[in-house]
């Protein structure tokens, strides 16, 4: 057997319950957080939406910046205490992020939730293609996926119900799951690394991915409060552009890059990243706008809210759930294709039905359908692609890319809707909004048209 091919654990499905366990809290907090946004606009006074989308924004640009390194650091020290750190992390600081006092703490310890995803997910991801044979792994991959799905369905109607007492247990409920993880992962998950071991990624390499970022998200979120043509945003977006190069040079030369450009020779693997970048920042800026639409124009409870949206995340994570078994046979174009177009039309309904009358049934429920289905579509599939598009020695770091594309399109497209938005939206801001999503949308529709065939496993 070559050494960069770890033997299967005996028993896999195991392994993958406990690692679901890190994924399932990782995820859930997506749209829990979401839910309890404007809960937390009224808890902190004089706090604008711009300045609180931090708190959304601030994990998706750590965990973006952290993805990669962490992926070698687990590769390198070993999946299983990869993983177990990771959780370990990311549940001490939801124990911050519940105890905030203010919204600058509130965002410093968000900042150390990811650094803690950040290094269970690439473990949680290699872990599972490592204790499964490689012609069972795109259905773990999709099982892992439909997991995270799974959680995100929940996150509305659970995060409903909590922010009604308080926001802030939206994050204690991390707590218990992480606990019960790192007892059971102990015992039960097998020691897998990456027998070429390698040096930690370019730490300077990594630092000008994270700022760069955090600048392109400032000048977009600031655009409409300072001027989009103001010496502030013009000087955010030069600066992001500046030394988003410099992270691209220190890609070509280090010896140790942040994010290995030769990953993305593989046309497979670029066009999934760039078409989940897209699809993500499409369906993050629908989830924000959806639940700040229905409190801010239609007047919801919280609880209100989290079940409006429940029906869109709970077919998300069915479809997520059928795709993940049924994958494999089918064409991975297609479905991506399928889904992004699908999610778009969902987003065409609501651009058309919804007005700033109460009728959620007719109006709000079907385009729910839709992009729910689309994301059920897009996610699990997508995933898997990029996931069997690199050699079993890279699983960690391949998936560790793939999740940066999505946090920084996470980043993104919350950044957009709340540049339309604004501090007071109406209802036309909305409109503007679904316009540009569909637009996202479309544009993941095109790059996903450029998967192609692969050698071996998934279809296209």
């Amino acid at each position: 057997m070559d050494g960069h091919e770890m033997a299967p654990a005996r028993n896999p499905w195991a392994t993958f319950w406990v690692v679901a366990g890190g994924v399932f809290v990782v995820y859930l907090d997506v749209l829990i957080v979401n839910v309890a946004f404007p809960s937390m606009l009224e808890s902190f006074d004089g706090v604008s939406l711009a300045h609180l989308s931090w708190v959304l924004n601030a994990y998706a640009i750590g965990f973006a910046a952290l993805l990669v390194p962490a992926g070698r650091f687990a590769d390198r020290i070993g999946r299983k205490r990869g993983f177990l750190i990771g959780m370990g992390l990311f549940t001490l600081a939801s124990i911050a992020c519940g105890a905030a006092p203010s919204v600058g703490l509130l965002i410093g310890a968000r900042v150390v939730q990811s650094a803690g995803a950040a290094i269970m997910i690439p473990s949680s991801l290699a872990l599972l293609l490592t204790s499964f044979p490689p012609n069972k792994r795109v259905s773990a991959i999709g099982s892992w996926a439909a997991v995270a799905a799974v959680a995100a369905a929940l996150g509305p109607s659970v995060g409903g119900v909590l922010v009604e007492s308080s926001w802030r247990w939206v994050f204690f409920l991390n707590i218990p799951i992480g606990i019960a993880a790192i007892i059971v992962g102990r015992r039960i998950l097998h020691e897998s690394k990456d027998p070429a071991g390698g040096r930690i990624p370019d730490l300077l390499g990594i630092t000008l991915l994270g700022v760069s970022v955090a600048l392109l998200v400032l000048a977009i979120v600031q655009g409409s409060e300072w001027g989009w043509t103001s010496a502030r945003v013009l000087g955010a977006f030069a600066m992001a552009a500046i030394l988003g190069a410099g992270f691209l040079v220190r890609c070509v030369t280090h010896e140790a890059p942040a994010i290995e450009l030769d990953l993305l020779r593989s046309k497979r693997f670029a066009a999934a990243n760039f078409a989940s970048l897209v699809f993500t920042g499409a369906m993050s800026g629908m989830i924000i706008a959806s639940i700040l639409f229905v409190q801010d124009i239609w007047r919801y409870s919280p609880i209100q809210s989290g079940l409006g949206i429940a029906p869109g995340a709970i077919l998300a994570g069915l479809g997520s759930v059928v795709i993940g078994r049924i994958g494999v046979r089918l064409p991975a174009r297609a479905v991506c294709v399928g889904g992004s177009v699908l999610f778009a039309v969902g987003l065409v309904w609501w651009l058309w039905r919804l007005t700033p009358e109460r009728h959620y049934l007719r109006d709000m429920l079907p385009g729910s359908v839709l992009t729910g289905f689309g994301i059920g579509l897009v996610q699990p599939v997508m995933t898997a692609v990029a996931a069997t598009s690199v050699p079993p020695a890279r699983f960690a770091t391949g998936g560790a890319v793939l999740n940066v594309a999505r946090q920084i399109g996470t980043a993104l497209g919350i950044a957009l809707v709340v540049a339309v938005l604004g501090n007071t939206p109406t209802f036309d801001h909305f409109a503007t909004g679904w316009v540009t999503l569909i637009g996202a949308a479309l544009l993941s529709a095109v790059a996903s048209a450029w998967i192609s065939v692969p050698k071996s496993g998934m279809r296209s």
